[in-house]
């Protein structure tokens, strides 16, 4: 993982990490357009229209340089293709962050996830030098915590029926990893 700091963007084998542009709008629309994000994912609305898109981009400049939060858009290293996002909340009082990613279906499969996360993972020890990073899912989207199985998460608790999506309930699976330096 390479950051940049001046760029805000980081570097991985594959993938370009950036802050999200105006420009990127559509293609976050076209890819959260998608039934199967949607039922994956807490905060995404369905329909997701490109005022969503609009408005959610419209904060990333801001929460980033108020160090609350850091959103990047997932791109491939070479094309620029947008595969997704994935974001890292700072709490600074806790001195811990939430991290939260999606990528878009066509994507699925290919490892782009996995090594946005990790990736996220070194920029919150190595550069905001954070004690822990936490993550959660639903129980009916394993493959998300497969994701933090490989980044060296570990299960730390189930919540049960805790929140409502579509009128069911669903259970949110909490994951978390120490920064190893604070051990």
């Amino acid at each position: 993982m390479e950051y940049n700091k001046q760029n805000r963007t980081i570097r991985t084998d594959r993938l370009y990490l950036r802050v999200f542009e105006k420009s990127d709008a559509q293609s976050v629309q076209a890819l959260c357009n998608n039934k199967n994000i949607y039922k994956s994912t807490l905060y995404l609305p369905y329909p997701y229209a490109l005022s969503d898109a609009l408005r959610w981009i419209e904060t990333h400049k801001k929460n980033f340089d108020d160090n609350r939060s850091y959103e990047f858009a997932v791109t491939d290293r070479e094309s620029g293709t947008l595969y997704g996002a994935i974001s890292l909340s700072n709490n600074q009082r806790f001195n811990h962050g939430e991290l939260a990613y999606w990528i878009g279906e066509e994507h699925w499969g290919n490892g782009y996830g996995t090594e946005a996360a990790r990736a996220m993972v070194e920029f919150a020890f190595e550069e905001k030098k954070l004690h822990k990073v936490f993550a959660r899912f639903f129980k009916s989207n394993p493959a998300s915590g497969a994701i933090m199985q490989k980044i060296g998460m570990e299960q730390e608790g189930v919540l049960k029926d805790q929140v409502v999506k579509d009128g069911r309930y669903e259970d949110l699976i909490h994951y978390g990893i120490i920064n190893p330096d604070h051990e």
